[in-house]
């Protein structure tokens, strides 16, 4: 099964460096059916990197997202609208869809709960202790990567004011 996760955060940024932490600790794993990108935020190519995948997972820190982490199922919204920066995952997936004309890979968000966002600050100490429950989880269910697996995994949908 072929797997793309991104990570997406400013590491100068406090615990907005927890999804390219993650990233990070992935690489170093020894999973050669994964692909891993990294950036501050997403873009529209983006879409691109979703060509030829079975699973997507993108991982992100929020402020108001329940501790320490949350694990959803996401899909192409329909409402096509975005901007040259900062897209949201569901509007990536829009993008896949329009330049592709077929259905994205099953795709997941796990956004971390995160405190400290300030420019210059280093990771919180709360980030640190939601970075590892979260890396414990990652460790899990890419182990067992398969659609279904994640799908039991799922917890409930945070508000959409929940997630940064």
């Amino acid at each position: 099964m072929k797997i793309v996760v991104f990570g997406y955060g400013n590491p100068s940024r406090g615990d907005d460096a927890i999804g390219p932490l993650l990233l990070g600790r992935i690489e170093e794993g020894s999973h050669t059916n994964i692909t891993c990108i990294e950036d501050f935020q997403l873009q529209i190519e983006h879409a691109l990197d979703l060509n030829n995948q079975d699973l997507a997972l993108f991982i992100d820190a929020g402020i108001d997202t329940p501790a320490p982490f949350a694990f959803y199922e996401i899909a192409p919204t329909g409402e096509l609208s975005h901007t040259s920066h900062a897209l949201s995952p569901q509007t990536v997936l829009d993008v896949f869809v329009k330049i592709n004309g077929i259905a994205p890979p099953p795709s997941f968000i796990l956004c971390v709960k995160g405190e400290s966002f300030g420019l210059g600050e280093d990771i919180s100490k709360t980030g640190t202790k939601n970075l590892e429950a979260a890396w414990t989880f990652l460790h899990t269910i890419l182990a067992n990567s398969n659609v279904d697996n994640w799908r039991e995994k799922v917890q409930a949908k945070p508000k959409e004011e929940e997630v940064l």
